[in-house]
C-alpha cells in the first residue's frame, strides 16, 4: 500500500497510516492522517483510501475531503494543537466502524461511521488537477 501526498489538498503537506487496513467486499480500507500546513500551523484530519484487495499496490481510490477534522476544543487545543490521528479501527457486524483516534496528544476518542458511507468516499483515481 503506497500512496502520495496531495498538492492543494488537505494532505498535501504529510501523511501516515494509524489502524491496519479493514478488509472488505470492494478492497483494503485505510483510514489515514494527513497534514497541511497553514499560517496558523499544521492541521492534522482523517481521511480514507482504498486499494485492491488482491493487489494491495494497486490504488482504487480515496477521499476528496477529510472524513474527520479538529473541531472539538479538545481536538484543537492540547499539547500538539490542531490535530487527530487514528490509531485503531474496527468493523462492527452491523457495518459500524469504530475509529479510536488520538487528539492533539491529550485525548483518547472515539468515532463512528458505517463502512458503506467510508466506502463510497472512495472515488475512483483521477487525474487530479489543481
Amino acid at each position: 500500500m503506497v500512496f502520495e501526498t496531495r498538492p492543494g489538498y488537505w494532505d498535501a503537506d504529510r501523511i501516515g497510516p494509524g489502524a491496519p487496513p479493514i478488509r472488505t467486499k470492494k478492497g483494503w480500507l485505510l483510514i489515514y492522517h494527513g497534514v497541511k500546513k497553514t499560517s496558523a500551523g499544521p492541521i492534522y484530519r482523517l481521511g480514507v483510501i482504498l486499494f485492491d484487495l488482491k493487489d494491495p499496490a494497486m490504488l482504487i481510490g480515496r477521499s476528496r475531503e477529510p472524513i474527520l477534522s479538529p473541531a472539538e476544543y479538545y481536538e484543537r487545543v492540547g499539547d500538539v494543537p490542531n490535530v487527530v490521528f487514528t490509531t485503531g479501527a474496527i468493523l462492527e457486524k452491523n457495518g459500524e466502524v469504530k475509529i479510536y483516534y488520538g487528539a492533539c496528544d491529550t485525548s483518547i476518542c472515539l468515532a463512528t461511521a458505517h463502512i458503506d458511507d467510508l466506502l463510497s468516499l472512495c472515488k475512483k483515481k483521477e487525474i487530479e488537477v489543481l
